[in-house]
């Protein structure tokens, strides 16, 4: 298999985990060579593979049953499918939690306990195991119980209230982000957590439980807006795409289209008032800092947008570029693929597909020894690896198909 290259390749991760945050996770370390096994309801499966259109298109044009939103979040796993409800199903998951190295799950607090899947019932069996339950509250506190979203959390946790336009401009009015940036967040947390365990297991020979709730990382996600309220007491508001502490960061107008610049200190302001062709600029006691370049962005920003709306955008973003000032476009998903530096690091790739055709995959960006990333196989179909996985535990034909009769797998 692709997976057996990487510096996870020997670990075995057990995904029970659906939707988007953990099975992130379960991504990221597939990514990294990990054998991940993902358990999914027989019929059905995971949600996200009904989350279309758009749905994958077969070789005769017609969709499949693998939305984009699934193949986006499953690749170099192999599924088998479980019902946890049955204890024979049960009894499967015992035997795979006996061979694995971690397992993911994200089920509403208590619910594996009644089948007895929990994290104490399998790290008595296995107490190398390293258990990570992912949720929307955690395992502790009043919400615990609660099931959640990412665009809830998004609300909850503080993200929309600082992400949109300002008050009074048009357009103004909280905002989620455009991707569910807490479920990739979280999962990104959870497989930093699990290389963390997995690294203390080194030490001790044993296991850990995880518990991670995506309200916690969001929480966590606030970074500089929290700090920015923690130490003055004022609460951070809506800064359309001004930036709250550098300036100047913005979106400004050129004569044919917008583009990006992002100031990061008082010598790539100078160079831009160099290149506008208004060095005085630089020396304005109004703006000769950054602490004095936010006091007075209203100002400056009004003096800029004069500046840019007189340029072409490509011979702005050119002038900007050789000056060492940090300047771009606003891509379109379509463009972003077709941006040079993009297709020179090989972040699109297409690997063939058991419907017939090749499924594009998008990279992953973690790169060792300065090698590209090597092509994993790509999300599976619900249950394709069910016979497979079964005859490794020992299962024969006949126990196999006994259990497809009873709905087990």
């Amino acid at each position: 298999m692709s997976t057996a290259h990487g510096p996870l390749s020997h670990i075995k991760v057990l995904d029970l985990s659906r939707i988007l945050a953990a099975p992130w996770a379960g991504q990221v370390l597939a990514d990294m060579g990990a054998e991940v096994i993902k358990v999914e309801r027989p019929g059905a499966g995971d949600d996200t593979r009904s989350w279309g259109p758009p749905f994958l298109k077969d070789a005769h044009g017609q969709d499949t049953r693998e939305a984009g939103y699934y193949l986006a979040v499953n690749r170099g796993k192999r599924s088998i499918t479980v019902s946890l409800e049955k204890p024979e199903g049960q009894q499967i998951i015992r035997e795979l939690a006996l061979q694995a190295d971690v397992v993911l799950e994200n089920y509403k607090v208590g619910t594996l306990a009644r089948y007895g899947l929990d994290e104490a019932s399998l790290r008595k069996l296995n107490p190398r195991l390293v258990y990570c339950s992912v949720t929307g509250f955690g395992q502790t506190g009043p919400r615990r119980d609660q099931p959640a979203y990412d665009f809830l959390i998004q609300a909850m946790g503080g993200l929309m209230s600082v992400t949109g336009e300002r008050d009074g401009l048009p357009g103004a009015g909280p905002q989620k982000v455009g991707v569910p940036i807490v479920d990739l967040m979280t999962g990104m947390y959870t497989a930093v957590a699990v290389l963390g365990a997995l690294a203390q297991r080194e030490r001790t020979g044993q296991g850990e439980f995880i518990d991670v709730a995506m309200l916690d990382v969001q929480v966590a996600s606030l970074a500089n807006q929290a700090m920015n309220y923690l130490v003055s007491g004022k609460v951070p508001r809506r800064n359309g795409n001004a930036h709250p502490n550098i300036q100047p960061q913005d979106v400004y107008s050129c004569a044919d289209g917008d583009v990006i610049l992002v100031v990061g200190n008082d010598g790539q302001y100078a160079k831009l008032c160099e290149a506008l062709g208004r060095p005085e600029l630089a020396t304005d006691a109004r703006y000769a800092t950054n602490a004095q370049r936010v006091r007075h962005i209203a100002e400056l920003s009004a003096t800029l947008r004069d500046l840019f709306g007189a340029w072409p955008r490509e011979r702005l973003i050119a002038a900007l570029d050789a000056a060492g000032v940090p300047c771009g476009p606003i891509n379109s998903v379509a463009d972003v693929f077709e941006d040079p530096q993009v297709q020179a690091r090989g972040m699109l790739r297409r690997v063939p597909h058991p419907s017939g055709v090749e499924v594009p995959q998008v990279a992953s960006p973690l790169r060792f020894g300065g090698q590209a990333p090597v092509d994993r196989d790509p999300p599976p179909l619900l249950g394709q690896h069910s016979e497979d996985i079964l005859s490794s535990l020992g299962y024969g034909a006949a126990d196999i198909r006994a259990l497809r009769e009873k709905g087990v797998i």
